[in-house]
């Protein structure tokens, strides 16, 4: 079990290629809409449905108790008061930048946009013999060219019975939710209270059953690229190597230039000498691919090499696991303009700038853990109207970024400590 784990991202590459060649050498792309279909690829349809079930089952409650830990993990309000606002300012600042450079990608660079591969989802066959026709709701639509229009559908969306949230997968309701509660809990228990220990215990439980569905995620990805090769016109692969590379050189931008960049304005330590200091817990990021599992890594070495205070990193980094997504948010917004195009999802200029604030907030309450970006991915593709069966093209190509992206997104969460610390200490605000 261990070696399968150490080498997921191979056997999910393997899988994919597997069922891409399977299904264009055996199959036939007239089972699609035949009524006549084959045991065998309902039963491909079965895999594929108990997959992205499986995954869909855990979003809701991932996103909500991760976001909740992230916050019950300060603890004591007094840090919230005195380093809150710093922090979430940085947090806030350094996604923004992500997202303008997603924008420039999506708007400048865009491979895809004379390709001419498609997903065929108009009449698409479900293992009980039925046709799905019906397109995916839409909260963010191309007809939509008002702010206020998009913010009035957010806050609606927002502002639900957390219950409701959790039944409905509405992730925009669970964020809002799981903020309020959060903060509530850090302003109004004990540090010693029962509670906080529950909410860890219940990531711990989440992150295990997770565990067992990614596991097993190179047979639910052969299912899936087996079913998409009878859908896609033209050349999938391709398109998604295109989109891998775009995806790592717009996070290699922001990773390598902007955030050294910030470490140096803010932090007053140069390119050189803040990568030398903080090697060790970028590369177990890579080989983790979990932000919460590089934590302590984390936390010595800023302490110990960069001169971060217990109280600040202690602050910072529970809630940066979960909430300083950079790599994620930038991600998923390119991501969902890429699935947008193969399934044919008509965007304007206004629609893709609300698919990437929708990104933004995704991202907040994105797990810590190897592929926890897929949970957020969700709710972006619901806003979009890109059925979430999409999810699993991502997959295929997903885990080598997600590696990446967890890296940058510690590496932020190290300078974002940095930051904080500095501007206390210029601010002459004592930590106790």
């Amino acid at each position: 079990m261990k070696k399968i784990k150490l080498n997921l991202a191979v056997w999910v590459a393997i899988f994919g290629v597997f069922g891409y060649m399977s299904a264009a050498i055996f199959a036939d792309p007239t089972w699609v809409t035949s009524e006549n279909t084959p045991e065998f690829y309902k039963l491909i349809l079965l895999i594929k449905d108990v997959f992205i079930q499986s995954l869909k089952m855990l979003v809701a409650p991932l996103i909500f108790f991760s976001l909740l830990g992230g916050l019950a993990g300060i603890k004591e309000a007094w840090k919230l008061k005195k380093l809150g606002g710093i922090a979430v300012t940085y947090y806030v600042s350094t996604t923004l930048i992500a997202i303008l450079i997603g924008l420039t990608v999506v708007f400048f660079i865009h491979p895809w946009k004379n390709s001419t591969v498609r997903v065929n989802v108009q009449k698409s066959q479900s293992i009980g013999g039925d046709y799905h026709t019906k397109k995916p709701k839409k909260m963010i639509d191309a007809k939509d060219n008002s702010i206020i229009t998009v913010v009035h559908k957010i806050l609606k969306t927002s502002l639900t019975n957390p219950l409701e949230s959790l039944v409905t997968n509405n992730i925009l309701g669970l964020v809002c939710a799981a903020l309020l509660i959060g903060l509530a809990m850090v302003t109004s228990l004990r540090t010693d209270s029962q509670l906080f220990l529950l909410i860890e215990d219940i990531n711990r439980i989440l992150t295990t059953i997770l565990g067992w569905f990614i596991t097993l995620s190179p047979i639910g990805i052969f299912a899936i690229v087996f079913d998409f090769k009878l859908k896609v016109t033209g050349d999938l692969f391709t398109q998604l190597f295109a989109f891998a590379a775009v995806v790592f050189g717009a996070t290699l931008v922001h990773g390598a230039i902007v955030l050294p960049i910030i470490a140096k304005i803010f932090g007053g330590i140069g390119p050189i000498t803040l990568f030398r200091k903080i090697a060790n817990p970028l590369f177990i990021a890579l080989g983790t691919s979990s932000s919460s599992a590089t934590l302590p890594v984390t936390m010595k070495t800023c302490e110990e090499e960069l001169g971060v205070s217990k109280a600040v990193s202690g602050f910072v980094f529970p809630l940066g696991a979960t909430m300083n997504m950079d790599g994620t948010a930038l991600f998923e917004g390119i991501a969902a303009i890429f699935l947008a195009h193969l399934y044919g999802v008509e965007l304007t200029t206004f629609t893709i700038f609300a698919i990437f604030f929708m990104s933004m907030i995704s991202s907040i309450g994105a797990p810590g853990m190897p592929s926890g970006s897929m949970s957020g991915m969700q709710m972006v593709l619901l806003a979009a109207g890109i059925p979430l069966e999409a999810i699993g093209i991502l997959l295929v190509i997903e885990k080598p970024l997600d590696t990446f992206r967890t890296a940058v997104n510690v590496e932020g969460d190290i300078i974002g400590a940095l930051v904080v610390q500095k501007t206390m200490e210029r601010r002459n605000i004592q930590l106790t």
